[in-house]
């Protein structure tokens, strides 16, 4: 990307609060002229990012610039931008035209200006006909298109806008959607929007940029976010999906199912370990048995007001969500069909847990700070510092904390077709994933335990 194309460039920015790294090295190019959408999960350090932007935040580590220039140590009325909250902030003392009006009133701006500047925003907001209403008598899509107002008039290079629309409710939401689109295409001028609905990034935005725990995931084309998940994370929070566990057989096939299926895509080598990503519009369902892939049996079927959602229990034992125009009961013996292009393979990030540790006996080993016991190889000693690897599959999650030899919470779930694949984030730091058929809630409270045969050891160097 050409340099002169940019109007913002985070460089390796990092922000940390009580201790907790909210932004981890994030690195983030937005061009002139663009709708960029910050997306994530509460917490994923999108705001955060926002508000270094906005000068709200200086970042601990890391440059920001702006048309080149940097801005870290510019103060926020400086910066040539302005921001839209998700909490309107209007003055409710003054009606519209001076709520609009107020930023150009605090420059001095000539009356005869203002007035013009006014009418011009109230227009492109399509409010010209309010300038002397109490904001207090608005509904909220009316008092969010006067803060919008507010923002613009100041002709600012770059939107800011944090969950503007979060407090409106659905179809009011969806018609703010369509006017700052409309309103984007108008002025020219970059937004950088921030929102965890997935459905109004895909609507709004030219660019996503997925963030998780502080850091960014993906970055593309609502398009390419939406096809090309680059990980199980992106593709389980972007829209509905089908992330199925599977083995890259060899370059455009791939098992997974109990099945072989030609896909697209190359280079993940000879019976690889991958997760493999349909989406549930890409699963062809017929009632016919012969001439298809795979057949199984409709176990619910509900009707979504443009389609019908159908959950189908394969012959081998794996539940796919399906939606198609057409129903089929509860019951029904069915044939699918996947196609190539349909199918999005994907690395998987780890194929086990796999831990720094020390001996702290022959047979006792720490890891993530708590003891357990295990089956040392023979030439490892009490003091060695060693490798733990343990299969997903063998962790033990309880329901009482105090049972568990380390404890913590369950932080992401994946449903993986046939069993849910755990993010547990455990008490004092670290991170451990487990496989389960157990049922789980994010935020549940969990004891962890490990059986000594099921921990490999291995010495530190090896």
């Amino acid at each position: 990307m050409n340099e002169s194309d940019l109007i913002i460039k985070l460089e390796h920015v990092s922000k940390t609060f009580n201790g907790v790294k909210v932004l981890d090295d994030v690195s983030l190019d937005i061009k002139k002229g663009e709708f960029v959408t910050l997306l994530g999960p509460s917490g994923c350090g999108k705001t955060t990012t926002l508000r270094i932007i906005a000068g709200f935040r200086k970042p601990d580590e890391g440059r920001l610039f702006m048309d080149g220039r940097d801005i870290s140590e510019v103060p926020p009325y400086r910066r040539p931008l302005n921001t839209v909250f998700q909490r309107y902030a209007l003055f409710p003392n003054l009606d519209v035209f001076d709520n609009v009006a107020f930023g150009l009133k605090l420059k001095n701006t000539p009356q005869e200006e203002i007035n013009k500047r006014v009418k011009k925003v109230l227009k492109l907001v399509s409010m010209s006909d309010y300038e002397d209403r109490d904001v207090d008598s608005l509904s909220g899509g009316q008092q969010q298109r006067v803060a919008i107002a507010r923002a613009l008039i100041n002709q600012p290079k770059v939107l800011l806008l944090d969950e503007p629309l979060a407090a409106l409710d659905l179809k009011m939401r969806k018609d703010m959607q369509i006017e700052l689109k409309e309103m984007h295409r108008k002025l020219g001028i970059t937004f950088i929007y921030v929102t965890h609905d997935q459905e109004e990034a895909l609507t709004l935005s030219d660019t996503i940029v997925v963030m998780k725990e502080g850091r960014i995931q993906q970055i593309g084309t609502p398009t390419d976010i939406y096809n090309e998940p680059v990980n199980s994370f992106v593709a389980d929070f972007i829209g509905e999906s089908n992330i199925l566990d599977a083995t890259m057989i060899e370059d455009r096939k791939v098992r997974f199912i109990g099945q072989d299926f030609d896909c697209v895509d190359e280079g993940f080598g000879q019976n690889e370990p991958v997760d493999v990503v349909v989406r549930p519009e890409d699963i062809y369902i017929v009632n016919k048995l012969d001439s298809v892939q795979f057949t199984g049996t409709v176990k619910s079927c509900t009707f979504k007001g443009v389609h019908y959602e159908m959950f189908v229990n394969t012959d081998n034992g794996n539940e796919l969500m399906i939606q198609d125009y057409n129903a089929f009961e509860p019951g029904s013996r069915v044939g699918m069909l996947i196609r190539p292009n349909d199918i999005q393979v994907m690395r998987k990030r780890c194929l086990r847990n796999e831990f720094e540790g020390e001996m702290v006996a022959a047979d006792k080993v720490e890891i993530l700070g708590g003891e357990f016991s295990c089956n040392a190889q023979e030439g490892i000693a009490e003091g060695d510092k060693v490798k733990v690897s343990v299969e997903f599959s063998k962790v033990d999650l309880l329901d009482n904390q105090e049972d568990g030899i380390l404890t913590g919470t369950v932080h992401f779930i994946l449903y993986k077709g046939d069993h849910y694949h755990l993010e547990i984030h455990v008490d004092g730091g670290g991170h451990i994933f487990v496989d389960t058929n157990d049922i789980w809630d994010k935020g549940d409270l969990v004891g962890i335990n490990i059986l000594p045969n099921d921990i490999l050891i291995t010495k530190g160097n090896d």
